[in-house]
């Protein structure tokens, strides 16, 4: 699937180019991009004054820089602004970025010459990918220093991902890809570090991985119920209803489908031996539905920044003069409390997913599984350890999910007197989403065990494929061996989407 800058881009769309697909720069963006263009060579020539064109930056915005020194000037703001600390993000997550600042520039209202696009979306079909540090952003006048850090191989310097995940001199690996640099003019390097695409990038792949979580989170929790001796009658279609929440009933959907045709279900549907289950088996639809809820908001919010305009200051290309306005489009807020929210809603995800593990594994609450999952207790620790596991990455989840969005340090001389902190929300939501799987994978492990245990009482044919697929990599466990091996597995399957594919090559696709 090819992807064209400047053209509507889907959330879906930035995660296939992360993954390495294709891009292109459609000739009616680059119609807008040339009549941007435009504004900002007439604007110099006749020598009007300019935010970060005819003068400094932040805080030295009144400070006025000769035209003539426009290339200077610009190449300048992306060398000081290029202050990301810390280790490099993912290439995918670079890739991400670098498609983000093309396609933002690609809408024609930044002032930039077609060429600077052209050579981003060269780098991104070339795989020849900046190396940009992820710590150092304040999330207001956009991500200022991991764009600039983005932006230096552009003008031969800075670094780029090499193939085994290291860094290297972008020049050397540019022109082993046949790029030569850009000599930067008036705007171009302020066009280049001014925007929310850092936060985007991160944000948008987190959570596309978090909408899977949540399917894999009610394949999952529909093994615990079975393996916990657990009822569905609790996601009875009519009652759900009167509660209609989209992602509430969106999760009980998905139960009913995945318990549908459970001999286990069906061997004490009418035993006395509980009332009602326990709110982390009943509620599962309460639970993860909430989250659903709360990640539909934020994709909602991340599509329209995706397609924004988040520079500063922007060209409005409207007559044959045009005009340049600086504004605050930049400010990350919008972005920030959106993956602020991701976090929080992800956290419940897993405290609910432990806390079914937990019951697995406590003879006195699993109606008759052997203690800790395994024969032999006290002789074998069996899953105990999983479960610490799982508690301790739910607990640092929690503290991960703490808002970054509430705080703020000025900056700038006091200029930049309130900063969204969006990029660490980004970070923080990443981290929680990947504790989370862990977290998911955690539970799958002792369901699929639990299952095991209750034979020759069998699965559902949903339940029964999903446990085919963990079986595939992972053994029964018999005796006290090492599960480092067996989590790693286990946490490949939630991360690509193992076990929804196969809960779906057998019932169809989940909601």
């Amino acid at each position: 699937m090819n992807v064209e800058v400047g053209g509507p881009l889907a959330l879906d769309d930035v995660v296939a180019v992360a993954d390495g697909g294709p891009v292109s720069f459609g000739s009616e963006a680059r119609s807008r991009v040339e009549a941007g263009r435009a504004v900002i060579d007439r604007a110099v020539a006749s020598g009007e004054t300019i935010y970060g064109v005819t003068t400094g930056f932040g805080a030295l915005a009144h400070t006025r820089v000769d035209p003539s020194e426009a290339s200077t000037l610009q190449h300048g703001i992306v060398r000081s602004h290029a202050t990301a600390v810390g280790p490099p993000l993912t290439r995918e997550e670079a890739r991400a970025m670098l498609l983000l600042r093309a396609h933002v520039l690609a809408l024609g209202h930044s002032g930039v010459r077609p060429v600077l696009i052209d050579l981003m979306i060269s780098m991104l079909n070339e795989d020849v990918i900046p190396a940009v540090p992820q710590q150092g952003s304040l999330g207001a006048s956009g991500d200022l220093a991991p764009l600039a850090n983005l932006a230096l191989p552009l003008i031969g310097h800075g670094g780029v991902l090499t193939p085994e995940g290291g860094v290297e001199p972008a020049a050397g690996a540019m022109a082993r890809a046949g790029l030569k640099p850009i000599a930067l003019e008036a705007k171009e390097g302020l066009a280049l570090v001014n925007g929310t695409q850092g936060m985007l990038a991160i944000g948008i792949l987190a959570l596309a991985r978090a909408t899977t979580l949540t399917r894999t989170a009610d394949v999952v929790a529909a093994m615990t119920i079975e393996a916990s001796f657990g009822t569905d009658r609790p996601f009875d279609e009519r009652l759900q209803a009167l509660r209609p929440h989209p992602g509430q009933s969106a999760s009980a959907s998905n139960l009913r489908r995945l318990l549908a045709g459970s001999p286990i279900l069906a061997s004490h549907r009418d035993s006395p031996h509980l009332v009602q289950d326990a709110y982390s088996l009943r509620c599962a639809p309460q639970v993860h539905g909430a989250s659903r809820d709360a990640l539909g908001y934020a994709a909602g919010v991340l599509a329209i920044e995706a397609n924004s305009v988040s520079d500063n200051p922007i060209v409005l290309p409207d007559d044959d003069a045009g005009e340049v306005v600086s504004g605050g489009n930049f400010h990350g807020q919008p972005v920030a409390v959106a993956l602020d929210t991701v976090a929080t809603a992800i956290v419940s995800l897993a405290s609910i997913a432990e806390r079914r593990l937990y019951r697995l594994l406590d003879e006195h609450q699993s109606n008759g599984l052997p203690p800790f999952l395994v024969h032999g207790s006290g002789l074998n620790s069996g899953f105990m350890l999983v479960q610490y596991t799982a508690a301790s990455l739910v607990s640092e989840c929690k503290v991960l999910a703490h808002p970054a969005s509430v705080d703020s340090i000025p900056s700038s001389a006091g200029q930049e007197d309130h900063v969204s902190m969006g990029m660490t929300a980004a970070r923080h939501a990443r981290e929680v989403v990947a504790n989370a799987e862990t977290v998911v994978a955690l539970e799958a492990l002792g369901a699929a065990q639990a299952l095991d245990l209750r034979a020759p009482l069998e699965p559902g044919p949903a339940t029964r494929a999903v446990h085919r697929a963990i079986r595939a990599t992972v053994p029964f466990f018999e005796a006290d061996r090492e599960f480092g091996p067996d989590i790693a597995d286990a946490v490949s399957l939630v991360h690509e989407g193992g076990l929804v594919a196969a809960a779906e090559a057998e019932i169809g696709s989940l909601d």
